[in-house]
């Protein structure tokens, strides 16, 4: 029995549930994500490879006349009970492009937009959902990871999407406050799209030790909310990059706190190419970037690199220069 699938499938209209549900445990345990897009075959996810799904509960490599194929009502039907039959009640995660389920199961949602005198409200006329399923990870690299933070100014983790990043944060964030490599340490978490917590109903649903967690908390409030009021030694948050995200990060590094954090780059030359990362790094709050392997090893260290001063910004496309600072 797959706790986590049958958590995520529970809210799916009864006749995708059915299917899905009679899945062999075996199967259950690897699918990373199940999407369902309006009058096309339902398609689950693993690490490596995607199958669309039969009505008896085959996988098929080819779309044929036996796939199961997601109706409008399907889709409606399945967000409704998803969100407990009070849409209006998850509108500003709808917003945003999402929802969060027990379990700490993220759903993705695409639609229309609706806007109001060019202001982005709200998102109508759901076309397809994605639910991706949250399963508690720990870090493998173990070893690595502790001589990682066992000094470090602050901790820049990178890669492509689905690379594991949140994955990996959460990991490092949950060791760090319960004492697993030494001390315990005050570690907040902003959560601002609810992926660390995976948040519902107000309860985390992920096990995140002794994390204080600002859920929903846009990262600039969240670091300054946690520097007037919770001592950390430590700030946990995802996707950094604006300008507001800087100048809260400059206030913390100020005060004596360090932050591990998280943008998407596919390499290192990407990453410097892009002016916000130059703008992050020009901070000196990160003298570790961590370049993740990508989507196919979510959460693998592919390299590390040391941020010895801020001579290394200018000299870093330079490729010679790049594979002396490891």
């Amino acid at each position: 029995m797959d706790k986590k699938f049958d958590e995520a499938i529970s809210s799916l209209c009864d006749n995708l549930y059915s299917v899905l549900n009679n899945l062999s445990d075996e199967l259950k345990q690897q699918i990373q994500e199940i999407r369902l897009r309006a009058f096309k075959p339902v398609i689950l996810h693993f690490k490596n490879e995607s199958y669309f799904l039969s009505k008896n509960g085959e996988l098929l490599q080819e779309v044929g006349q036996d796939a199961i194929v997601a109706t409008q009502s399907d889709i409606t039907n399945s967000l409704n009970k998803m969100c407990s039959y009070s849409i209006y009640s998850y509108q500003n995660e709808l917003k945003n492009g999402y929802i969060t389920l027990k379990g700490g199961h993220r759903v993705g949602v695409c639609g229309t937009a609706v806007f109001n005198n060019d202001t982005f409200t709200n998102i109508k006329d759901i076309s397809s959902i994605n639910i991706r399923i949250a399963r508690n990870v720990n870090c493998v690299q173990t070893e690595v990871i502790k001589n990682l933070i066992d000094k470090f100014s602050g901790i820049l983790i990178v890669g492509e999407p689905a690379s594991g990043k949140t994955t990996f944060l959460r990991d490092i964030a949950k060791k760090l406050s319960i004492g697993f490599f030494k001390d315990m340490k005050k570690v907040v978490v902003i959560d601002e799209r609810g992926e660390f917590s995976g948040t519902s109903n107000g309860i985390a649903q992920n096990d995140m030790g002794f994390c204080d967690i600002l859920n929903d908390y846009p990262k600039p409030i969240g670091i300054m909310q946690a520097l007037r009021t919770l001592s950390p030694e430590i700030i946990i948050c995802d996707e950094i990059g604006g300008d507001s995200d800087i100048k809260a990060i400059e206030s913390g590094i100020n005060s004596g706190v360090k932050f591990i954090a998280s943008m998407h780059a596919g390499n290192i030359y990407e990453l410097l190419r892009r002016p916000p990362a130059k703008r992050v790094l020009n901070t000196g709050a990160f003298d570790k970037v961590v370049m993740l392997k990508g989507k196919n090893a979510p959460g693998e260290i592919e390299r590390i690199f040391s941020l010895p001063n801020n001579d290394f910004l200018n000299s870093a496309i330079n490729k010679k220069s790049l594979s002396a600072i490891t």
